[in-house]
């Protein structure tokens, strides 16, 4: 069921909400989370789109908010013209359990979206704020990132990712979080479950991957911080991350990547063994986020060891 609401309020909106569930007979018991996403036009129907996806398998209530102002970032800086706010519902059909608004905000409304968020919020459930579009400058003082326990953001999404990823590491608060952390879950892991067999002490370590890559920065500060020892950044055509080397006193332990879906473990007198590594999709990644809502402590003191960038151009 669509349910299209111009010049609208948000009782409004819960009150179209409510209707649309007594319509089709379903209830919001199942609703485990809000999920608040920050877009803009360019981005919010892929958000969208992977959001309804991670729905299924999170029944959420998905509030996507467009401000109309044209600034970077969350876009929280007002604009000319009356304040008017203009809603899509969406609930049934193959949205399964979740509930979907897309709402736009234009004039004053457009830099106070905490008060059009706030009276859609489900009581006693979590609350994760998304900007696929990379985020804002400290998203635990943003009006939506107030209002949740979770801030999800995405360097990767920048025009300078590794400025951002520094710029993360500086302004941290527990609960934020961003994908270039998650992409880089399969790597930590297939790390981690090939030193817990023998190995020789590890001497150094090399992570390649394209130049700009925030998810290279995390992993390689990852492994500096866990191993305690020098790990260094090689620039490669990508996609992503392509090879990662541990050199250890009896021969190099590597794990190669180089066309972005299978991947090789090698490690010294052993055969080689292949590896499922392939680049994940943003819903697969979200879903991940979703799953846990405590502040992520390991991420938090991987960030403490992400090196200042250099100069980086604007990508």
């Amino acid at each position: 069921m669509i349910v299209d609401l111009t010049d609208t309020t948000a009782s409004q909106i819960d009150n179209a909400l409510l209707e649309a569930r007594h319509r089709l007979g379903a209830v919001a018991a199942g609703i485990v989370c809000t999920l608040v996403l920050v877009v803009d036009e360019r981005t919010a129907y892929d958000a969208m789109r992977a959001a309804n996806v991670v729905a299924r398998a999170h029944p959420s209530r998905v509030l996507a908010i467009i401000p109309r102002s044209g600034s970077k970032g969350s876009g929280f800086k007002g604009s000319r013209g009356p304040a008017r706010l203009d809603a899509e519902v969406r609930i049934g059909d193959e949205m399964g359990l979740a509930e979907t608004v897309l709402m736009r905000l234009y004039g004053p409304l457009s830099a106070h979206p905490d008060s059009v968020v706030l009276p859609l919020l489900l009581p006693d459930a979590p609350v994760i704020a998304w900007w696929p579009g990379g985020g804002p400058e400290r998203p635990a003082d943003d009006p939506v990132g107030r209002l949740a326990s979770r801030r999800v953001t995405d360097a990767a999404a920048s025009s300078r990712p590794l400025t951002v990823l520094a710029h993360r590491a500086a302004t941290y608060c527990p609960g934020d979080t961003d994908l270039a952390w998650s992409r880089i879950t399969r790597w930590r892991t297939l790390v981690a479950a090939t030193l817990d067999q023998p190995y020789d002490p590890i001497i150094g370590g090399e992570v390649s991957a394209v130049r700009s890559s925030p998810s290279a920065e995390l992993l390689a500060a990852w492994l500096s911080w866990r191993l305690g020892v020098e790990i260094e950044r090689k620039a490669s055509r990508g996609p992503g991350i392509t090879a990662l080397r541990l050199d250890t006193e009896g021969g190099p332990i590597s794990i190669t990547r180089p066309e972005g879906r299978h991947g090789t473990l090698s490690r010294p007198g052993m055969p080689d063994r292949p590896v499922a590594l392939r680049q994940r999709e943003t819903p697969d990644i979200l879903s991940e986020e979703l799953r846990r809502l405590d502040p992520d402590e390991v991420y938090a003191e991987t960030l403490r060891h992400v090196r200042a960038p250099e100069q980086e151009p604007a990508g």
